[in-house]
């Protein structure tokens, strides 16, 4: 068995890899257990699992991120061993990780020269800056991934930094592309427009091994199907494997990809906004004069294309932005001047659409961040001190009711899998009496089974007399869960609507056209 060297190359096009009884403990936790996976060349390979099935953990082993404990890794039939990811990149391997490894202050071409950087005037020169600009104009015009080598990677949207991963990882020469989570936190036409590369990339002869729980998007792109549950692999399938039967081998057992619910039964008005204008971070109107009502027992929810001012909408709620005009009332009491921490207090429950910047504290443990809103309040504690017992018996109580898979809840949060750190955050929030709950984005980067059960927690908080406001950019989730639907477009209300109307209509208006739908009138 060899290791590898750096730059070290055994490959010949077209690659071919095999996992042979890949097992990985920690401690008593065994992540992957004796896992035998076969990509061939030229196609996209799904590992499809819950979150924190071990998915992650098992690519990790194959980039060099990891070392396995038992088991081979084998290209075109020799064995290997990746002591790093420099190791799996000489062998024609790259990675893009769900959590992005860019450095948000440094331009493009300087993210991609990162660890392979050509310097002029010997080992101790200066940045070859003009080839690092040269290496991503190439690179990005051969795959069909435009970057602007120039721009500072903070600046660019969320897709565009996934492409800038993936052009990084096209530019060390690899034939293989581990591809993690990659559409959890992307808009459809973002992740539509990710498909299309995939199957440019595999026309060109590339292997790609696409790591997810989104069925639609495996039947989508995949030409093989290996599902994965609890470390172990449960079974493979074709693309043409009903979204039913995939899920049940995910989870293993029957789920409902169906929101059941009861008629609501809407009550006084909760939350009303009254003109609200609201502007993005670069002064610009993103809420355009805003009218809207939320009920006591139902579910609001709002559709349309991300980036149409849904999002400034829901932080101006929560205190989060200034208010430019207008008015946001709870139960007729003025929010506006209170601070997020009195909203929170006042009985609102808030699941943010990015988690990882708002939603959990990636260094406190799982526990300490069930309370993150309560911890100086009983039973947890008060101004002067925590009551660890009651910290630490609410945390259990959390991750067995909320199904979080974790080690330990003294854990830290940021060790967890996405989805789960979104567990976490729903667990938070729907842990306490409320009178309005802002739900955004709350299944994003979660698994079937996971969806599910967020899904039936909505439902329960609505039927339990609670005003809940759901934004999502998945229609699907929108139709499923809302009584009535309010459509944005660039930062206006056009129209409010039943979720029984046509999709194409819904469409229609989430495009800005107007006219056909079916609007209701709002109390």
């Amino acid at each position: 068995m060899k290791s590898l060297s750096w730059p070290y190359r055994i490959r010949e096009i077209p690659l071919k890899l095999e996992l042979r009884g890949i097992t990985k403990r920690f401690g008593d936790l065994v992540a992957n257990d004796h896992i035998d996976i076969t990509v061939e060349p030229g196609e996209v390979h799904a590992l499809l699992g819950e979150n924190g099935a071990g998915k992650s953990t098992l690519m990790n082993q194959l980039y060099g991120l990891l070392q396995p404990d038992e088991g081979q890794i084998l290209v075109n039939d020799e064995p290997l061993v990746f002591r790093s990811p420099r190791d799996a990149i000489a062998a024609g391997i790259g990675m893009v990780h769900q959590h992005f490894m860019l450095v948000p202050v440094f331009t493009v071409a300087e993210n991609i020269a990162l660890g392979s950087e050509e310097t002029r005037g010997g080992p101790l020169g200066w940045l070859d800056r003009r080839r690092s600009r040269r290496d991503v104009i190439e690179t990005s015009e051969r795959y069909g991934l435009p970057v602007d080598p120039d721009a500072l990677v903070e600046d660019l949207p969320v897709g565009a930094q996934q492409r800038v991963e993936i052009v990084k990882a096209l530019t060390r020469d690899v034939d293989l592309l581990i591809l993690d989570e990659p559409t959890a936190v992307l808009t459809p036409q973002e992740t539509q427009e990710l498909l299309a590369v995939m199957r440019s990339l595999t026309a060109m002869g590339k292997s790609i091994v696409f790591i997810t729980h989104k069925l639609k998007e495996v039947k989508a792109i995949a030409d093989r199907i290996t599902v994965v549950r609890r470390g172990k692999i449960v079974g493979t399938a074709s693309p043409d494997t009903s979204e039913e039967e995939l899920a049940a081998l995910m989870v293993g057992r029957a789920v409902s990809l169906e929101v059941s619910k009861t008629p609501a039964e809407p009550g006084r008005s909760v939350l009303k906004l009254s003109g609200l204008v609201v502007d993005d971070d670069r002064g610009v109107r993103a809420v355009d004069g805003v009218d809207l009502e939320v009920r006591a027992g139902e579910v609001l929810g709002i559709a349309g294309v991300q980036g149409n001012g849904q999002t400034e909408l829901v932080e101006a709620v929560m205190g989060l932005r200034e208010l430019r005009a207008g008015t946001v009332e709870l139960d007729n009491e003025s929010l506006a001047t209170l601070s997020t921490k009195r909203i929170l207090r006042a009985g609102v429950g808030y699941v943010p659409e990015d988690r990882s910047h708002d939603g959990v504290v990636k260094e406190f443990s799982i526990a300490e961040n069930l309370i993150l809103d309560m911890y100086d309040r009983p039973p947890f504690g008060n101004a002067f001190k925590i009551d660890l017992g009651s910290v630490g018996t609410n945390a259990k109580e959390r991750v067995e009711q909320f199904d979080i898979r974790c080690m330990s809840p003294d854990n830290a949060v940021g060790t967890l899998s996405g989805g789960n750190q979104q567990k976490v955050v729903v667990a938070r929030e729907m842990s306490r009496p409320l009178r309005l709950l802002i739900a955004s984005q709350p299944t994003r980067g979660v698994d079937v089974g996971s969806i599910e059960f967020i899904h039936g927690r909505i439902i329960h908080e609505r039927d339990q007399g609670t005003a809940v406001l759901v934004v999502s950019s998945e229609l699907d989730e929108v139709v499923g869960l809302a009584d009535r639907i309010a459509v944005m477009y660039r930062g206006r209300v056009l129209a409010i609507v039943s979720p029984d109307t046509p999709r194409e209509e819904l469409g229609l208006l989430m495009a800005g056209i107007t006219g056909n739908a079916r609007e209701e009138e709002t109390e």
